[in-house]
This record gives C-alpha cells, structure tokens and sequence, in this order.
C-alpha cells in the first residue's frame, strides 16, 4: 500500500494493517476468536512459529485492500449478525488508519464455540 504524494510515499505493510483488522475483529460481540486459515497456519501454529495474525489475510493490490477473517463465533448467537458487524468495524477501523477506501471484508466462520455454561 503506497499513497503518494509531492513529498514522498507512504507504505504500510500488510501486516500492519491484520494487525488492525485483528483487533477490531476481537472487540465484535459474538466473536471468541480468530482461527487458522489453512492446515499449513494451524500447522505452524501449533509448531508455535510466530503468526500474530493468525485468522487475517491481506491483499492490497493497486491500491485497493481486501481483508478476509477466519472467525470463531460464540454459539447461540446469530451469525449473519456477529458478522455484518465484524464486516463493518473491520471496514471502519482500517479505513479511518489507512485514509483509503476497503474494497471487500470477507468473513469465514470457521467455527462455532459452546460456552461451558451452555
């Protein structure tokens, strides 16, 4: 991602912007957590390398980002809702940093998790 301008550009790495996506995914009512998109990151997840990001996929690609999360949403709760909602913030959060339009969060529930209680 390079906006550019009189004085320069500006790139911000993918991985900054999971890191955004990240954290308003998990402050979405609904959400548990966020789940590994291929066997190969679950894989390494569980090999312990480093993956801070786990659950988020960046593609920015002239000069449009599209955003796709692996979630895990709390059982009971209506999904389309907890994901519309994931969709938005996700959306806000990244525009408001980036100062660019998202052209596509897309949201992958990957499981449902059953709270003890329930």
């Amino acid at each position: 991602m390079t906006p550019g301008s009189v004085l320069g550009r500006v790139e911000v790495s993918p991985r900054a912007i999971a890191s955004l996506a990240s954290d308003a995914v998990l402050r979405c009512y609904g959400v548990v957590g966020m789940a590994a998109s291929t066997v190969r990151d679950g894989i390494a997840e569980v090999l312990q390398v480093e993956n801070s990001h786990r659950g988020v996929q960046v593609n920015a690609k002239d000069g449009q980002v599209t955003v796709d999360l692996y979630v895990v949403i709390e059982y009971g709760i209506r999904i389309s809702e907890v994901a519309q909602n994931v969709m938005d913030s996700v959306k806000f959060t990244v525009e408001r940093a980036l100062g660019m339009p998202v052209a596509e969060v897309n949201v992958h529930v990957q499981g449902v998790r059953i709270s003890p209680e329930q």
